[in-house]
């Protein structure tokens, strides 16, 4: 497993605190509003919506605050519109980062976005001067519990999915993006536990990094991740285990 499915696994793995939890609800609402509002108001005739309200479940994410960031996707309060912006840079050792932001202020946005990366050592680039690094692809991140991960790796291809990583026990699974709910759900519904299942931007070439650099990267992508307005970050840099470990 590549390092950047690492960092995101090591962030899972460490939990949500209680400061943070308010600022991880504001951000499942903000993917609620959008998707209610590019597809409409019913979870079982869009697909981004359900997989946005599983997401607020897996957060145990209030039902009336679910109900409100719907409301407010398909135009019922009459609230600020959200505006899906991507911005693309690279880290220290030319890590090349994308960051996906939905935001009702694109000067606020970007103005935090590239204040993180000057003080990295970084830079934001242009739109798309890393986007070519990347792929869109669903990613299903399974729940071992004990299974035996090669079963699950399998069980997962007969879903449908077109690739599945495993890693010290660790279980990824990789769709085509419009596949990505209906693997989801036959994973689901055949037992096997789903810690997170969303569509990310996959490098399809990686860069390693020396320790310093790695540390470097690694707060970058952590400051980026904790902005209000981001949504995820993603990378190609390839961590040393050394880093990894220090991190965890």
């Amino acid at each position: 497993m590549a390092g950047h499915s690492k960092w995101k696994q090591i962030k899972r793995q460490k939990g949500v605190t209680d400061a943070k939890r308010s600022q991880v609800f504001t951000k499942i609402a903000k993917e609620i509003a959008v998707a209610a509002k590019q597809g409409g108001a019913d979870p079982e005739m869009n697909p981004r919506l359900r997989l946005a309200i599983e997401k607020a479940r897996e957060a145990n994410m209030p039902k009336d605050n679910i109900e409100r960031a719907i409301a407010k996707g398909s135009g019922e309060t009459g609230e600020a519109d959200l505006e899906e912006i991507v911005y693309e840079g690279y880290g220290p050792g030319g890590a090349a980062i994308i960051i996906e932001a939905l935001t009702d202020n694109r000067n606020r946005t970007v103005s935090e976005i590239r204040n993180a990366f000057a003080k990295a050592g970084g830079s934001l680039g242009e739109s798309g001067s890393v986007s070519w690094v990347f792929e869109t692809r669903g990613v299903i991140t399974v729940e071992a519990n004990g299974a035996d991960a090669d079963e699950l790796a399998l069980q997962a291809i007969d879903a449908g999915a077109d690739d599945v990583r495993v890693d010290d026990g660790a279980v990824e699974v990789y769709t085509k993006p419009e596949a990505l709910e209906d693997v989801r759900r036959a994973l689901s519904e055949g037992g096997v536990g789903i810690a997170s299942a969303e569509l990310s931007a996959i490098p399809k070439t990686t860069v390693s990094l020396d320790e310093k650099q790695a540390e470097q990267v690694l707060r970058l992508l952590d400051r980026l991740d904790e902005l209000d307005d981001v949504q995820r970050v993603s990378s190609n840099a390839d961590f040393p285990e050394e880093a990894l470990a220090a991190y965890a």
